[in-house]
C-alpha cells in the first residue's frame, strides 16, 4: 500500500563514483508525493463502466454488503468480490473511479467519491453496474482554486544529489491523513465498513468526513441521494462510526460525539480530548474504544483508550493501555480485535474493561494489519500484503480461511 500505509518512506540507493580528480558525487533515489492538477470537467467526461477483475495492487478500504466484499484501490477504483464462501473469495470485477477513497452501500446502491463529486451506482446486477447519479462539487476541500481545477498527489520516485531531500517535493504522508475509515452499523440494508472509514450510513443519511468537515446527504431514496449541508468540525478529522442515533468522529486530537437523532442536522454533544495521535473509534452501549497511534502524521502515543460514554455529554477516560502501534479495531460482542500494524493482530476479551491487558487471547505476529471488520461470516483483516479472512467462531483461536495477496506488497514505516 504505497500510498496507504507509508509515512515519510524512502528508497535509498547511493551511487558513488570517483572522477580523475577523486571527486565524489552521490545520487539519492527517494519516494514522495508530488502534486498533480486535473480539470474536473475532464474527469466527469470519462465514461465509467465495469471492467473485468484485476489483481489487487494497493488495497485501501474494505466494505462488506451481503455476500460481496468491496475493496477500494485508493484513487483508482473499487474491486468487487463474491465472498459467499470466505475460504474462497472470487474476484468478479473492477469499477474504475478516479480519486476514489471511500464507499458505502445502501440497499443496491453503491456510493463512492470521485474526487470532488459523489457518485451513486446501481449494483442490483453485479455484472452490469450502472452509474445513476452524480452530485457535483460536494467534497470541495480538494479544489485548488475556483476555476474547476483540483489538486491531488501522485506517488513518485525521484532522484536528487541533495542528501537533505530538499526541493519543492512533498513527503509521502501517513495515510491516516488522507485515507483513513469506518465500522458502520449493519442495520437496515446498509453494508459494513472498517473502523477507519470516512463514509457511513445511518437513519436514511450518508455522512462523510474529510479533514475538517462533516457532509450530510439524504439517502432515504437510495437511488436519489441529495446533498443537505456541510458541518464544520475543526481540523484533524479522521474517521466516523455510527452507533444508534449518535455519530462518533475520531480526530487526531480527540473524539467528537454528535447527536444525529435529527438526521439531516447532527449537533455536537461533547468532545473527548487526548494527546495528538491518529484515532479510529468503535463503540458499544457503555464504552468507546479508541486507538491512539504514534506516526509521522500523528506524533502521539501508542495506546488503547477505554472511554465511559454513559453520559454522552461528559465522556470520561476509564482506562488506557499501552500498545505497540495500533491502527484499526473492531468489536464483536465482548471481544475486541486490534490491528497492530507491522506487529500483527491482537484479540482480547474486553468484558472487563479494567483488565483488558490481562485478557489477551491471541497475538498473531505474522499478520501485519491495518484495519478489520468482524463480519457475519468471517473476521476480515486488511494489511500491506493483502486481505485475509479468519473463522472467529472461537475468539481465542482464530483460524485463517483465505488470503488475497497483493501484486505490490509494501512495508510499514
Amino acid at each position: 500500500m504505497k500510498s496507504l500505509y507509508s509515512s515519510a518512506i524512502f528508497l535509498l540507493s547511493v551511487l558513488v563514483f570517483t572522477s580523475c580528480q577523486d571527486e565524489m558525487t552521490s545520487t539519492y533515489t527517494y519516494r514522495t508525493m508530488m502534486p498533480v492538477y486535473y480539470e474536473m470537467s475532464d474527469i466527469r467526461a470519462r465514461v465509467i463502466t465495469t471492467e473485468p477483475a484485476k489483481p489487487l495492487d494497493n488495497p485501501g478500504k474494505i466494505y462488506i454488503y451481503e455476500d460481496y466484499l468491496f475493496i477500494n484501490e485508493p484513487t483508482k477504483g473499487i474491486h468487487i468480490l463474491n465472498n459467499e464462501n470466505p475460504a474462497n473469495p472470487v474476484n468478479l470485477s473492477f469499477i474504475p473511479i478516479a480519486g476514489n477513497v471511500d464507499l458505502a452501500v445502501n440497499g443496491n446502491i453503491l456510493y463512492a467519491d470521485n474526487y470532488v463529486d459523489l457518485l451513486a451506482f446501481d449494483i442490483s446486477n453485479i455484472s452490469n453496474i450502472q452509474l445513476i447519479k452524480r452530485i457535483e462539487d460536494v467534497f470541495t476541500h480538494m479544489y485548488y482554486h475556483q476555476t474547476g481545477e483540483i489538486i491531488t498527489f501522485k506517488d513518485t520516485v525521484l532522484t536528487s544529489e541533495n542528501p537533505n531531500w530538499g526541493g519543492d517535493g512533498f513527503w509521502l504522508m501517513n495515510s491516516s491523513m488522507s485515507f483513513s475509515a469506518n465500522y458502520s452499523a449493519a442495520s437496515q440494508s446498509y453494508g459494513t465498513g472498517g473502523s477507519m472509514a470516512r463514509f457511513t450510513l445511518s437513519n436514511g443519511h450518508l455522512y462523510a468526513v474529510d479533514e475538517s468537515t462533516l457532509r450530510v446527504f439524504d439517502v432515504k431514496t437510495a437511488t436519489d441521494p441529495t446533498f443537505v449541508k456541510p458541518i464544520d468540525l475543526g481540523w484533524g478529522i479522521e474517521t466516523i462510526f455510527p452507533f444508534q442515533d449518535k455519530l462518533f468522529i475520531g480526530s487526531n486530537v480527540g473524539m467528537h460525539i454528535y447527536d444525529a437523532s435529527t438526521p439531516n442536522s447532527p449537533t455536537r454533544m461533547a468532545v473527548y480530548e487526548h494527546v495528538r495521535a491518529c484515532d479510529p473509534v468503535v463503540v458499544n452501549e457503555d464504552y468507546a474504544f479508541v486507538t491512539l497511534r504514534n506516526g509521522t502524521a500523528c506524533n502521539g502515543v501508542d495506546e488503547l483508550h477505554v472511554i465511559d460514554i454513559n453520559d454522552l455529554y461528559n465522556p470520561t477516560l476509564k482506562k488506557s493501555y499501552p500498545m505497540l502501534n495500533p491502527h484499526g479495531l473492531g468489536l464483536a460482542g465482548n471481544f475486541l480485535y486490534i490491528a497492530e500494524g507491522a506487529h500483527g493482530l491482537k484479540s482480547f476479551n474486553a468484558s472487563d474493561v479494567m483488565n483488558i491487558d490481562q485478557n489477551q487471547l491471541e497475538f498473531l505476529t505474522d499478520q501485519s494489519s491495518v484495519d478489520l471488520i468482524p463480519g457475519p461470516k468471517s473476521l476480515i483483516v486488511i494489511g500491506p500484503d493483502g486481505v485475509c479472512q479468519f473463522d472467529y467462531s472461537n475468539p481465542a483461536r482464530l483460524k485463517k480461511l483465505s488470503c488475497i495477496q497483493v501484486t505490490n506488497p509494501t512495508k510499514f514505516y
